[in-house]
């Protein structure tokens, strides 16, 4: 059986680290995985977005669309704009911080608001302001990570690998502040 993991957000959200430590943590578990991220403008605040895919042997890692397990959108635009690439059973993890894109600031497009609303009406969607959580533990820039503590709920991993994986993947000096993240995201 393969997971299909779609993630989405805005560039300097951390969305590659998230990528990388999911890839590590399958890969520890003794699956083959496959990623790919595109990361466009990030340096400019521009979207970005990755694929994973897990199993017992992947050929590829671009994701189907409509056979998405997760999403775990790092923006609520994100999570609109990525959601066609779920199951209809799938899962959005979604941050509610929202950044709006320029268009938006210069009032010349409203954020779709009432389109991401109806997002639960056909999907499971977890919501959290992972920004002002992080941001509460002490850091905010842990939010991806604790995206993962609320992905890692519904994958079949090992507590114990996601954080032998996060701390192989962030600098030593942040290893605690990560965990901590991690751990409250699990406990949502």
């Amino acid at each position: 059986m393969t997971t299909n993991i779609m993630l989405g957000g805005v560039g300097g959200q951390g969305l590659i680290l998230m990528t990388r430590i999911i890839c590590q943590v399958a890969l520890k578990e003794g699956l083959d995985v496959k990623s790919n991220d595109v990361v466009g403008l990030s340096q400019r605040g521009g979207m970005v977005w990755g694929n994973v895919r897990i199993g017992e042997k992947i050929y590829s890692p671009n994701i189907p669309s409509g056979e998405g397990d997760f999403l775990v959108a790092m923006e609520p635009l994100e999570a609109l704009r990525w959601s066609s690439m779920l199951k209809k059973d799938g899962r959005i993890i979604v941050n509610t911080k929202r950044f709006y894109p320029t268009m938006v600031q210069q009032e010349k497009l409203d954020y779709p608001e009432e389109e991401i609303e109806n997002l639960k009406k056909s999907y499971k969607v977890s919501e959290i302001n992972a920004f002002e959580e992080a941001k509460g533990i002490g850091k905010k820039q842990v939010a991806n990570v604790l995206l993962l503590g609320i992905l890692a709920k519904y994958l079949d991993f090992e507590v114990t690998t996601w954080k032998e994986s996060i701390a192989d993947n962030v600098p030593f000096k942040a290893i605690d502040i990560n965990m901590k993240a991690f751990d409250l995201g699990y406990s949502l």
